[in-house]
Order: C-alpha cells, then sequence, then structure tokens
C-alpha cells in the first residue's frame, strides 16, 4: 500500500510514529500534490486537505483520524486593515485551498462580503499586502502581530461560533475501486494509522520538544498547538462538521453541486 501525507508540523501526531508493514511505504509531498496523486491513483491512501475530497467524487473517507480544531486553531487567521464587513480586497494565502475556501464562505455566509480576491505568494511577506485584509496560515499566522492590521478573526475560532462544531482541514481517503477491490487491506492501513495517531498524541511532549526549534515556536508553544489548539480524532461530530462545510462550499459554487461525501465506515 502506498501511503502520502505531508510533512507539516499539524501532522507529526498522526506520522511520526508510523509503522506499517513491511511493504507499506509512507511517501511525503505537498497537500496539492498528494491530492492529485490519489486521483491518478499513484497513491492508495492519503492525507488531503478537505476541499480536495470535495473536487473529486472517485474519493471515499476513511474515518478515525483526521486533522481538526474545536475553536481557535492559532495557525489560520484573516487580518484586516478595516473593520470585515467593510472588506473590499482580499489577498489569499496559497498555502492552502481548504483555508481559503473557508475565509471566503465565512465572510459571505455572515457578512454577506465578497471581496475581490489576489493571491499571496507563500515567499512574499504578507504585512506588504496593499489589500484591505489578509488570510495568513502556518508559523506565519502563529506569528501574525502586526501594526496597520487591527482586526483579527482567527477562523476556528468563528467556524465554531457560527456552528458550534469542530473544523476539519484534513481527513484519509482513499478510492472507491480500492475499497471494492481489497477492503481488507484498507482497513489494515486504517489500523496502522490510528495506532500512529495514539502513539503521537500520548507522547505530544517529546514531539514538541523535537520540533520546536525548526518551526521557529518554543517547545510551550509547539506544545500548545498541537496538544491543545488542534484535534486528531474523527468522530460522529467531525462527519457533522465536514458535511456542513462541504454544503457551505457547494452553496459558494467552490466544488461541485449535488454530490454527497462517502464515508468508509470502520470501527
Amino acid at each position: 500500500m502506498r501511503i502520502g501525507a505531508v510533512s507539516y508540523l499539524n501532522t507529526k501526531p498522526l506520522i511520526e510514529y508510523w509503522r506499517g508493514r513491511p511493504d507499506d511505504r509512507l511517501e511525503l509531498d505537498l497537500p496539492s500534490r498528494l491530492a492529485d496523486r490519489l486521483r491518478e491513483r499513484e497513491l492508495d491512501v492519503a492525507l488531503i486537505p478537505a476541499v480536495e475530497v470535495f473536487q473529486q467524487p472517485e474519493l471515499v473517507i476513511v474515518p478515525d483520524a483526521c486533522i481538526a480544531c474545536f475553536g481557535p486553531v492559532w495557525s489560520v487567521k484573516l487580518l484586516s486593515r478595516v473593520p470585515f464587513s467593510k472588506i473590499k480586497t482580499l489577498s489569499l494565502d496559497e498555502g492552502s485551498r481548504t483555508s481559503v475556501v473557508l475565509c471566503r464562505g465565512l465572510l459571505y455566509d455572515l457578512l454577506g462580503v465578497s471581496p475581490m480576491t489576489s493571491k499571496l505568494p507563500i515567499d512574499m511577506v504578507w504585512q506588504n499586502v496593499d489589500s484591505d485584509a489578509v488570510l495568513v496560515i502556518g508559523d506565519r499566522a502563529m506569528r501574525a502581530e502586526a501594526a496597520g492590521f487591527p482586526y483579527t478573526w482567527d477562523l476556528g475560532e468563528v467556524w465554531k461560533q457560527a456552528t458550534g462544531l469542530p473544523f476539519v482541514f484534513a481527513v484519509w481517503a482513499t478510492h472507491k475501486h480500492l475499497l471494492q477491490a481489497n477492503p481488507t487491506a484498507v482497513e489494515d492501513v486504517q489500523r496502522s494509522l490510528n495506532q500512529a495517531r495514539d502513539m503521537g498524541l500520548a507522547n505530544v511532549g517529546a514531539l514538541a520538544r523535537q520540533y520546536a526549534d525548526a518551526y521557529g515556536l518554543g517547545v510551550d508553544e509547539c506544545h500548545k498547538y498541537l496538544g491543545h489548539y488542534l484535534h486528531f480524532r474523527f468522530g460522529t461530530r467531525e462527519r457533522e462538521a465536514l458535511d456542513r462545510f462541504h454544503e457551505l462550499a457547494q452553496r459558494m459554487r467552490f466544488v461541485p453541486a449535488q454530490r454527497e461525501l462517502v464515508y468508509h465506515e470502520c470501527t
């Protein structure tokens, strides 16, 4: 089985302790590349952004593990020079399509705001944009304290306030054809992934000490991010949240309409 994931900090509790069968292979790549490779069947199971699942009707969500938050996420923020209801131009971090859809969806759904958008390249200093507002993710969102941007949304917190639900950023997914041809293999992989997650959650402190410097964080900050802001179990509430986000993305015409998400129900 060919397993795909990203090497970002928020994936460490899911993959650091991966112990698959000897013939299973874990490959690291960019989120968009993982989705493309899963679609092309170069991978059998992959951890991909939620929006990518919405785009591909042949994919099946394999529950039990995910990357989610229930309230503030810290690493996904909308910063604005003007009140949010007055945003007319918006720069969007190109590093996360899911966060882009979430940001635009919340602005429209909550405030009726649909600004002109532009891309914020990963290598551009976000404070230099001339837009009214900017969406930033990752470590630069964690450090996003800047004069001139007095208004801030933590998108995980705003989503919870609006829906009462967690927000799911990424899920494990596989192909319908693989489930039909070899469901036992998929369930074996899922068990291994769940074991890796459980070991990761039991060792969050060790992961924080190991990776804090690499991501420019203090150990306590890193531990709080992995152990408090994020959670990694996919249950009933997460499924409800993912369905709600899918409905929003369809209503905003960011993803194809008239299709339902498909879940493989494993214990």
